[in-house]
């Protein structure tokens, strides 16, 4: 009896043991299992955080290689615009030049299979950057004819001042601030005093200079129109649609104004069409657009306000135009001016 009593208390324990044994077991199995699903969670959510700070990282230099890209593109436009019309008139190297950009942009979007829609929303903007680039391209060119090419990219850089002001009252953006309205100031006095030798322009000078002062507004008007539709259209389909818009206006003004074929084409002149077409229409507008679409309006205008710097130097280096001290005075203020626009906050 006796040894059947111990025998069932040894029996007892080794059951308790194994048990124990077993649940330990267990446990340590559930511990693991849930710690490799946490360091599983964690992996996740650290390959999807570096996903999404690389796809930002990467629309950033987009952008800022979009804004360098546009700027230079802008830089040398006025020269070109200047001797695209010198033999076979500014309203034929306008007419040419679109004709050359839109067929290029129609091919681009067959290239890439792009759709041009056509709602109501995608007209609207169609319409705003049409009106734009018809309003803008008609006054730059005559004024070009006057001025020298390194103005005209100095006028626009008037275009933050009108661009902050309509995209506040518009938009509603937060373009106002101190800081940026000091800005805008030193920028608009290195203007003043670079355009302080207008006065030797002479008449038509004076009157170019007015023109190309309107086409400032009507590209301000046309940035803040766009930004407020805002269809999100592909940059293409915008850039396209809106040069369907414009083409039309640019070949009936060209048969009422002109109308006759040239019978002067300069090797200059011709290159300078062409470069206009392909570049500054095709590359610089879907460029521009793009960067309308990701900045704000405001942003955008400093692209006027840092251009005429280099335009001033291309046209100096490449068309014997005159950098006199003024010019160089107005230049220092002008980067000055944007470095507070763009930089310096009061906190």
């Amino acid at each position: 009896m006796h040894c059947a009593n111990g025998a069932i208390n040894k029996l007892k324990n080794f059951t308790v043991e194994t048990s124990k044994g077993h649940s330990d077991q267990t446990s340590c199995g559930l511990f693991c299992f849930r710690g490799e699903k946490l360091i599983k969670y964690h992996r996740v959510g650290v390959t999807t955080k570096a996903k999404k700070m690389s796809q930002q990282i990467s629309k950033q230099s987009t952008i800022i290689g979009s804004f360098i890209a546009v700027v230079l593109i802008w830089s040398t436009t006025p020269l070109a615009i200047k001797w695209s019309g010198e033999g076979p008139g500014f309203m034929f190297g306008i007419a040419a030049r679109m004709v050359i950009g839109l067929s290029l942009l129609l091919l681009l979007t067959a290239i890439l299979r792009t759709k041009l829609p056509w709602h109501r929303q995608a007209v609207h903007s169609y319409v705003a950057a049409g009106t734009g680039i018809y309003g803008t391209m008609m006054c730059v060119y005559w004024g070009a004819q006057y001025i020298p090419s390194g103005l005209i990219s100095v006028m626009f850089g008037l275009t933050p001042i009108i661009t902050g002001v309509m995209a506040a009252r518009v938009l509603g953006e937060d373009s106002l601030t101190l800081p940026k309205i000091i800005g805008t100031l030193l920028g608009l006095l290195g203007l003043i005093i670079i355009f302080g030798r207008g006065s030797s322009l002479g008449e038509l000078g004076m009157h170019g200079a007015i023109v190309v002062f309107i086409a400032v507004i009507v590209q301000s008007i046309s940035a803040v129109w766009v930004k407020r539709v805002h269809a999100n259209l592909p940059t293409v389909s915008l850039t396209t649609g809106s040069m369907l818009i414009a083409m039309p206006f640019f070949a009936i003004t060209w048969l009422l104004l002109d109308g006759q074929w040239p019978t002067l084409f300069p090797e200059r002149a011709v290159a300078s069409i062409i470069y206009l077409g392909a570049f500054a229409t095709v590359v610089g507008f879907i460029l521009y657009f793009y960067i309308i679409k990701h900045m704000q309006a405001s942003s955008v205008g400093l692209l006027n306000l840092i251009s005429p710097v280099f335009a001033l130097f291309v046209g100096h280096w490449l068309n014997h135009e005159v950098i006199d001290s003024a010019v160089w005075v107005g230049t220092a203020m002008i980067l000055f001016g944007m470095s507070v626009y763009q930089w310096v906050k009061i906190r």
